[in-house]
């Protein structure tokens, strides 16, 4: 997108999304939720100025990505996944995981843009890896928070309106009401640390560092989080989006080792504005250390240019990193879109 296509989004922006705003948590106060707006154990110190900054930035700045790229969307078959875990790469951070005959999709996100608007806002440069009308049956939605490239009202409306059996949606404090109004009917909000199950396999929201709002007026007013996938194949963690913290070696230590990881990787840069709330590459590997994952792979990236690097940038800084920390492909790898991984770990 050149100079003359973006200016006049970023000079109008703040005066459409002022009037944007979500509902948000109404509890009691606890550690990380003062009455009005949840925080990170970490704190945040951006101003309104630097937001300008990293907005102005994005003009004179960022990298060219191109305007489309083709893939080959591939078919998922129906049948239930009991023995090992498969996971399938959709986009961004859009995952199939099938595991103990349960199928799980991690932040769907099918729409041409991730903004609140239809016309304006981050577009996608490729089709969804499987369509989602060949997507099987789904249990289990996952939300990390509800940032439009993680919480799509369309995608939400298009999933529950083909299935007769209502999947379990589990989101963060403060997000039911946002959910119900789209036609969700069964859903949990959780604080950090509280758990929901669905037949055999549990859910744990988890501690992340980032932040939440789908406009000016509803910042930091629900929960945002990770999530920890309890199977009797292994323990799996979804991280949604975050940045780098001691929260990352905690969860490892709590819940570890993962038989996988989906970790983030993209995003990231400028980096004095970013590191508070995305993971560069770097800090991914680490991460998947700190974790103790058998199994990273790589999410949001390439499908919407939220940030300044080039389309290719966390793919190139990954393998950079994956070097310096002495790992390989085996232990830390990306997947095409549509493309699937069968994790069959041995015996106890």
């Amino acid at each position: 997108m050149n100079f003359f296509l973006r200016l006049p989004f970023l000079l109008l922006l703040p005066l459409l999304v002022s009037c944007i705003a979500a509902p948000g948590f109404n509890g009691d106060s606890s550690s990380n939720f003062d009455g009005k707006q949840f925080s990170n154990t970490l704190p945040m110190d951006k101003s309104a100025g630097d937001l300008l900054r990293l907005g102005w930035g994005t003009v004179t700045q960022a990298a060219d990505w191109p305007s489309w790229i083709d893939i080959e969307q591939q078919s998922i078959p129906n049948d239930r996944v009991w023995t090992g875990i498969s996971v399938t790469y959709i986009n961004h951070s859009t995952f199939l995981i099938q595991v103990d005959g349960i199928n799980i999709l991690t932040d769907p996100v099918y729409s041409e843009r991730v903004s609140p608007f239809t016309w304006a806002g981050p577009r996608r440069v490729h089709a969804p890896g499987v369509a989602l009308e060949d997507l099987p049956p789904i249990d289990v939605i996952l939300i990390s928070h509800n940032h439009y490239d993680h919480l799509d009202e369309e995608t939400l409306r298009s999933l529950l309106s083909r299935q007769k059996e209502p999947p379990l949606l589990l989101a963060g404090l403060g997000n039911r009401e946002l959910l119900r109004s789209l036609g969700v009917s069964r859903q949990r909000d959780l604080d950090w640390g509280q758990s929901a199950q669905l037949d055999d396999v549990a859910f744990t929201f988890t501690e992340c560092r980032h932040r939440s709002g789908r406009g000016f007026a509803d910042q930091m007013k629900t929960l945002w989080g990770s999530f920890v996938i309890k199977t009797s194949q292994g323990n799996l963690y979804f991280a949604g989006d975050t940045g780098y913290g001691p929260h990352l070696s905690s969860t490892g230590e709590q819940y570890g080792p993962f038989a996988l990881a989906l970790l983030p990787i993209g995003a990231y840069e400028p980096r004095w504005f970013m590191k508070d709330v995305h993971l560069n590459p770097q800090e991914a590997v680490m991460a998947h250390q700190e974790l103790r994952s058998e199994l990273s792979i790589g999410i949001h990236f390439g499908t919407f240019q939220l940030t300044y690097e080039a389309i290719d940038q966390p793919l190139i800084d990954l393998a950079s990193a994956l070097e310096a920390h002495k790992l390989s492909a085996k232990e830390f790898t990306v997947l095409k879109p549509g493309e699937t991984r069968r994790i069959v770990r041995p015996s106890p």
